[in-house]
């Protein structure tokens, strides 16, 4: 019941942008059906919207390749300019992948999880490459800043020794240095036009992500309260939280009590006076931050905060029932001022210009293995790992 503001509702009223989540699973799981509407996402394509015959799904939804190509009939009819996310699962806990569509060699640790961590990911890799191609096909990516990121470490620590010979590490010198090592997620940014690309070495966490983006919106993000800063700012601040108070700076990691230095792993056991007067202002730092954002979402105070210009979200606005009907009323309203890519398509699908190996769309086009009836998945499963 929260008040937020949120990229959505920021990105339309200030651009105009329509926004909406592709997700293969159940809407209701994690209460998104509720929480996006507060959000001022206008569209979610959950489970309900994808062919949910059992050999389509994986642990929590829909495979990647199938989310990514099956998404594209909605994606399409969305007026532009467009903010969406795609949440794919494949590549997630526990890792299982039916044999039709492994072509990756697991690792050989004797833990299932970390030995097919490697095929999954494998496997979101060419779903990913699909639907790139497919945005190139369709003219979308020299349109598009596209993210790639990661909302969670991949193996967790109860699984970190059998992982350790893999990195060429010994699990008997792994510490918990290496653990928050493993938090680590990929964070990439595709951007029009751009031609300089690299990697740009800075420490950062996903609440840095909001305040990045919009500003590579062009949009001034001071008016808005964010816990995190711009990435590609001078003034950005490196020091990480994490959410049991432990924290990580450019040189140094502290878990509990203990001082690790980056770029050693070892352990700090008599700091200068000067480390440890640094290492307290940024304690001091993460346990106000992480206070202060317990008090914003427990108290729901941004309810009492509108920022100038900006009009709070009604969630009774969203309506993810029948969207598609939703979709083409829009477009119909707006004849030729509709700015969809089917629209620029003369009224034609891209579907054609994308291009998938994934072998359950050969079965289901047979008419082999499909049952439209099948139940919506809905994972009870928790990433407790």
């Amino acid at each position: 019941d929260n008040t937020f503001e949120a990229m959505p509702a920021i990105l339309n009223q200030s651009q105009n942008y329509s926004s909406a989540v592709f997700h293969g699973n159940s809407g209701s799981f994690w209460n998104r059906d509720k929480v996006y509407k507060n959000f001022g996402y206008q569209y979610f394509f959950d489970a309900s919207y994808y062919d949910q015959n059992a050999n389509n799904l994986s642990e929590y939804g829909l495979k990647d390749k199938l989310l990514f190509h099956d998404s594209v009939k909605y994606l399409e009819k969305l007026q532009q300019p467009f903010y969406a996310k795609f949440i794919t699962v494949s590549n997630h806990f526990p890792f299982s992948l039916d044999d039709q569509n492994k072509s990756f060699e697991a690792a050989n640790t004797g833990d299932s999880s970390v030995d097919n961590y490697f095929v999954t990911a494998h496997y979101l890799d060419q779903a990913v490459k699909e639907f790139f191609d497919y945005l190139k096909a369709s003219g979308l990516y020299d349109d598009s800043v596209i993210v790639l990121y990661g909302d969670h470490y991949g193996i967790s620590n109860s699984r970190n020794l059998k992982l350790a010979s893999l990195l060429g590490k010994s699990s008997s010198t792994w510490s918990d240095f290496y653990n928050v090592q493993m938090q680590r997620v990929p964070f990439m940014i595709h951007i029009p036009g751009q031609e300089n690309g690299g990697i740009f070495e800075q420490y950062g966490g996903e609440i840095d992500v909001m305040p990045t983006l919009l500003h590579l919106a062009g949009i001034d993000s001071k008016k808005y309260l964010l816990f995190g800063s711009d990435l590609f700012s001078k003034d950005h601040d490196q020091t990480v939280a994490f959410r049991n108070e432990n924290f990580i700076t450019p040189k140094y990691t502290v878990v509990g009590s203990t001082i690790y230095e980056n770029s050693t792993g070892n352990v700090v056991t008599h700091p200068s006076k000067k480390v440890q007067a640094q290492l307290k202002v940024a304690q001091e730092h993460v346990n106000s931050a992480l206070s202060l954002s317990d008090s914003l979402n427990n108290k729901n105070l941004l309810r009492f905060y509108v920022p100038t210009g900006f009009t709070p979200v009604d969630p009774k606005d969203f309506n993810y029932k029948n969207q598609v009907e939703q979709l083409d009323k829009i477009q119909a309203t707006l004849k030729s001022r509709s700015t969809s890519l089917w629209s620029k398509n003369n009224n034609h699908s891209t579907a054609d210009k994308y291009h998938s190996d994934a072998p359950e769309l050969k079965q289901s086009d047979s008419g082999e293995n499909t049952n439209e009836q099948s139940p919506t998945v809905e994972s009870t499963l928790e990433d407790t790992q």
